[in-house]
């Protein structure tokens, strides 16, 4: 057996530091071959026994690597595919493409770049969706470029897995200031009516994050059932179907609201757009702490203790679990050795 790296794309940016930090790990017991961009600059002094291929950037050069390596990799080798993109034939070793560029798998603008950048991230955005059936396995580094090229369709049912990886993994950690001490769970309201800019859904889409991980914030709602008949019958479903405490009073008067206010510890705001926001000032006058949407409306009228990205249920999940004192886990960071370590391991 032996591990081929193919990396003819690589050698600027973090992908170089990476790509380094690699041929520098390589294991002692293993031959490797390195098919590398030959602008790629390669310290003077390289593991015994790593063979290189340079290619120069051409489209030529880059499709001969292709065959090339198609007619190299032999049914025990492992070849890693460092930059981003599948192999553009099918090979007979066990094939792992690791993926660090965002563009191919969003479906995000490129309208600001240059048409000749343009021009190739279209080619390489089908290049990976139209090869991916060339792949075992995807590896990238973190937990929402998992979600996001799942959802993208363009990993074609294959597994997607998440190894962060650094060239430095030491001094890492997730907050520079020390944690707020965990403290029982708040009670939240939402003072709002059904309005799809109120945006309750991804609201209760947070609540079922939270429920997924144990966490069974209670949440107080006033939506009129029979103008939100919809929204209000989802809203049981969702409740019934992760057990979450979630309560809807209906349309409440001035008074009922102000009683609602001194009944909870937080109100929770994720409307995406407003012209004033009254239940935020309401919430401040009555001393609730604010967890509110990231925009300029919330800005105007508070500060509100934590922000959070309304778009993103899992961004307003984890404004809840800060508020209340409950850590997210950092990023498990492998060095470079570790990282290698468990590409080997991926196709026993």
């Amino acid at each position: 057996m032996k591990l081929i790296v193919h990396a003819t794309n690589i050698h600027v940016g973090g992908g170089r530091s990476l790509l380094l930090a690699l041929l520098n790990a390589l294991p002692a017991d293993v031959p490797v071959l390195a098919t590398l961009d030959i602008r790629l600059e390669l310290p003077t002094e390289l593991p015994a026994n790593l063979q290189v291929i340079r290619v120069a950037p051409t489209i030529s050069a880059r499709f001969a690597a292709e065959r090339q390596l198609a007619r190299l990799a032999q049914a025990d080798d492992v070849v890693l595919c460092f930059g981003n993109l599948p192999p553009l034939f099918k090979l007979a070793g066990y094939v792992v493409t690791f993926v660090q560029n965002r563009y191919l798998i969003d479906a995000v603008s490129l309208r600001r770049f240059s048409w000749k950048t343009r021009l190739r991230l279209q080619c390489e955005r089908l290049w990976l969706a139209c090869k991916a059936h060339n792949v075992a396995e995807f590896v990238v580094q973190t937990p929402s470029m998992q979600r996001v090229f799942d959802a993208s369709g363009k990993a074609r049912g294959r597994p997607i897995h998440v190894l962060p990886f650094s060239n430095i993994n030491q001094g890492y950690r997730r907050q520079f200031s020390v944690p707020a001490p965990k403290r029982p769970l708040p009670a939240f309201v939402y003072v709002a009516s059904g309005e799809p800019h109120k945006n309750h859904r991804n609201l209760i889409a947070a609540w079922r994050l939270l429920a997924e991980e144990g966490i069974f914030p209670a949440l107080k709602l006033t939506l009129a059932p029979n103008a939100n008949h919809e929204l209000c019958l989802w809203l049981q479903q969702q409740i019934q179907a992760c057990q979450l405490r979630i309560e809807n009073l209906g349309m409440l008067s001035h008074a009922e609201v102000q009683d609602l206010y001194a009944s909870a510890q937080a109100l929770i705001f994720p409307s995406v757009f407003e012209s004033f926001g009254l239940p935020l000032i309401e919430a401040r006058q009555a001393g609730l702490a604010v967890l509110a949407s990231e925009l300029d409306y919330v800005r105007d009228v508070v500060d509100p203790e934590e922000a959070f990205d309304p778009s993103s249920p899992i961004s307003i999940a984890q404004a809840v679990k800060r508020f209340a004192g409950l850590d997210n886990a950092p990023l498990p960071l492998l060095d470079a050795h570790t990282f290698l370590a468990t590409i080997l391991k991926l196709n026993k």
